[in-house]
């Protein structure tokens, strides 16, 4: 039988607030973006927002199991 972790039913949860922040924050860049004129950016948080909220509304997983083949994130700090 499985184990189970006490804090999975924490961790989803704090998981969904995480990704609904992500998609909110995304949200609001655009429009910073949008009055920018930045086009090119606009299109490219639209895409992450629409990945946040496809992730949050549980119609695409959170890995897609392609993870060693993408290349990764450069690790650049912010």
């Amino acid at each position: 039988m499985p184990k189970t972790n006490k804090n999975d039913g924490k961790d989803a949860a704090n998981q969904l607030e995480n990704l609904a922040y992500i998609h909110s924050m995304l949200g609001e860049l655009r429009k910073v973006a949008d009055a920018e004129g930045a086009d090119m950016l606009c299109y490219l948080i639209e895409m992450a927002y629409i990945e946040a909220g496809d992730i949050k509304s549980k119609l695409r997983p959170l890995k897609s199991g392609v993870e060693n083949k993408r290349n990764k994130t450069s690790g650049m700090s912010l």
